[in-house]
């Protein structure tokens, strides 16, 4: 057992957000290149039923990078801060999609799949995690690498979710996990609804105090403009909308949209949200407040012009199927307590694309109040990683102090969203490497920690 192990690094990924396009991230997470190889794997639909329908298969796909791994006893990643995981430990690269995601969909297509909640009682996130432990225990034995260490690790939404709860249900397919940006405390009223907003205006704030006070003002504004004659049509030439604005209801959560997801990507080199705030506060002089707004939406998203809709969820929408179902975050705000307009909580029109789940939804969240999540992993996780940034809003619901010696927090106070899952650059700041360098040496740790026991394990044998 003198050979070095090397590891599989597990990325967890799902199709992403479409919110995410506003502001591309290629530039510094990567792209899928020539290196990367796409397999199916013939998964089983129900892992927790012996019915016979439970049987039936689906072809999941997942992709692999094997230029860095070291053979029949290490395993791999993709692109960003996982490439150069995997390029220290001699890693293999594995991309689990998400089934419903993608080209992952059971029942031979979308339509059919979406179709009814008997096929969509199978879109859970407990499926899911069975579908990677089977995947990768069946992977790991036609690859001769049985004893190869496993780490999952996830970025964007659900799959950061996805990573921690692999390591805690799935402890003996994974030695680790590290959760970046993971809102994991945003369920069950652990986390205060506005919190998420109330970051937001934080980081607008910090950045410019009279771009925060034209936001806070604007939507009256808006609201005034659209009650004159010809108002919408005005409001429309001034944003530039590609199509006429049938309410001012649009125009406002399309701009909301746009600072959430400025904040939530506010990372080096774009600084999202100082764009904006420099549009609103370079406006020529005398221009109005939503002169200055429109500007900060340009800067921002660009022109030639802005596709404003009335947003209406679909229950044929993979991520809003979950977020309405098993992962609602209770997120709303008041009147007073950020720069938005009142928006709070309603479950039952958050749940209206999926309304016949309601019941069961509220008695899934029924049974878990009171449940001291940060108590319960002290008393049985371990090695897993959560990493933050705290200008990310939903930093406000991830783990942001250390729960024991191997579930830890790391955060940088001036990242975003999976700022530590990027590309590392020359020109990084300092706090960024060294988030990423403590990172680094916790899974070499693990690693070391697992390569031990495994070689005492032999040694026990051989005497």
């Amino acid at each position: 057992m003198a050979q070095q192990l090397s590891l599989l690094l597990s990325l967890l990924l799902v199709t992403a957000i479409c919110v995410s396009a506003m502001y591309p991230i290629t530039a510094r997470f990567g792209a899928v290149n020539k290196l990367f190889v796409t397999y199916f794997y013939n998964q089983t639909l129900d892992h927790f039923n012996y019915k016979p329908e439970s049987y039936r298969t689906f072809q999941q796909r997942y992709i692999m990078n094997s230029a860095y791994w070291a053979g029949a006893n290490s395993m791999a990643a993709f692109a960003g801060f996982i490439v150069e995981l995997a390029s220290r430990f001699n890693g293999l690269l594995l991309f689990i999609e998400h089934r419903y995601y993608g080209d992952s969909v059971p029942f031979g297509s979308k339509d059919e799949a979406f179709s009814n909640t008997s096929t969509l009682g199978y879109f859970t996130s407990t499926q899911a995690l069975a579908d990677y432990a089977e995947l990768i225990t069946n992977l790991k034995k036609n690859l001769s690498a049985e004893n190869c260490p496993v780490i999952a690790i996830g970025g964007l939404m659900v799959e950061v979710m996805l990573a921690s709860w692999f390591r805690l249900k799935y402890p003996h397919i994974v030695i680790g996990a590290l959760a970046s940006s993971a809102p994991i405390l945003y369920f069950d009223d652990i986390t205060p609804g506005n919190a998420y907003h109330v970051i937001v205006t934080k980081d607008f704030r910090e950045t410019s105090e009279s771009c925060y006070s034209t936001i806070r003002d604007s939507w009256s504004e808006i609201d005034k403009v659209a009650a004159e004659p010809n108002g919408l049509a005005n409001l429309s030439q001034i944003f530039m909308t590609c199509e006429p604005l049938n309410s001012s209801q649009e125009l406002k959560y399309y701009l909301a949209l746009c600072y959430v997801v400025s904040a939530q990507n506010d990372n080096p080199p774009a600084y999202p949200v100082k764009k904006v705030c420099d549009a609103i506060d370079g406006a020529p002089e005398g221009t109005d407040i939503i002169g200055r707004v429109a500007a900060g939406l340009n800067a921002s998203v660009g022109p030639p012009c802005h596709f404003v809709y009335d947003f209406k969820p679909s229950n044929r929408s993979e991520w809003i199927w979950q977020t309405c179902t098993e992962m609602v975050m209770p997120i709303g705000h008041g009147a007073n307590d950020t720069m938005f307009q009142a928006w709070p909580f309603d479950l039952n029109n958050h749940t209206k694309p999926v309304k016949i789940y309601l019941v069961l939804l509220q008695d899934l969240i029924g049974s878990q109040q009171n449940l001291d999540i940060k108590f319960v992993l002290g008393n049985f996780a371990s090695n897993i990683i959560f990493s933050n940034g705290l200008r990310d809003p939903y930093s406000a619901g991830g783990v942001l102090q250390d729960i024991s010696d191997s579930v830890v927090a790391i955060y940088t106070d001036k990242g975003a969203h999976c700022l530590d899952l990027s590309t590392p650059t020359a020109t990084d700041p300092d706090w960024l490497v060294s988030q990423q360098e403590k990172e680094v040496k916790i899974i070499g740790l693990w690693l070391a920690e697992y390569n031990a026991r495994l070689i005492s394990k032999a040694h026990g044998r051989m005497g």
